[in-house]
Order: structure tokens, then sequence, then C-alpha cells
């Protein structure tokens, strides 16, 4: 009995010592809930990461930096340093900027304004453009 009673307490002892040695060198983890919006906020900044680097990277924009003294580069470490709100209101408003394609609308409008101009000045006898519209004699003064 004796000799069970020492060998118990030193493969006790061991016991206790190996637990020890695992359980000491770390430290809890304090966990907390993320919550939904913050991580679709990560992923939106991803997102908008993605796009303007897709956006920086084409050659007309690189073209247009550089015409504005900007290096491209420069630019690409600004991008990286922004917070994911700053970088998704930056992609927000670079999708939101006119293409600058949209020219035969400009001209279609212009027109449009140019002929309704001539047609009321036309009807209030100003002008005489329109053979199909009625003149109203000016008065004169």
């Amino acid at each position: 009995m004796r000799t069970i009673r020492r060998l118990a307490k030193s493969v006790s002892l061991f016991v206790t010592v190996s637990m020890l040695s695992l359980v000491v060198p770390y430290q809890s983890c304090l966990a907390a809930v993320i919550g939904t919006e913050t991580a679709l906020d990560v992923a939106r900044g991803q997102e908008a990461r993605q796009y303007l680097e897709g956006v920086l990277a084409r050659e007309d924009v690189q073209k247009a930096l550089t015409a504005q003294g900007i290096d491209p580069k420069e630019a690409e470490r600004r991008v990286e340093g922004l917070s994911n709100t700053e970088v998704v209101r930056l992609a927000k408003k670079v999708e939101e900027l006119p293409a600058g394609g949209d020219a035969l609308s400009a001209i279609i409008f212009a027109g449009l304004f140019v002929f309704v101009v001539l047609l009321v000045t036309d009807i209030l006898g100003y002008t005489d453009v329109f053979p199909f519209v009625k003149k109203h004699a000016r008065k004169k003064s």
C-alpha cells in the first residue's frame, strides 16, 4: 500500500506539473459577437477597394492622373490607406460621375431647346422661321 501511495504521489505530481505547463502559457480569450453591419462593412470595403484598384489600373485614368501631376502609384497607396467607410464613399462618388460619352443626349437637348425658343418667338411674332405657325400681330408701342 505504501508503494502504491508513493507511486501515486509521484504520478499525481507529474500530471499536475504537465497540466500546469499546458495551461499557464496561454491566456484566456475574450470573444465578442461581431455584428452583421460590421461584417457587411468589411465586405463592402473590400469590394470598393477592388473596384478602385481596377479604376486606377486603367491606362486612361493613369494618363489623366499624370496630366494632373499625380503619381498613379501614390494614388494607389492613398487608397490603401483609407478606412472602409471612406473607400465605400469614394467608390460611390466615382460610380456616380458622368462617363463623358453622353454627347448625343446633350446635342438632342440643345436642338430641342433651340426649336422651342424659335417656336415661342415665332408665335409671339418676333421671328418668322416656321411657316406653319399662326402669327399674332405684335403691338407696337
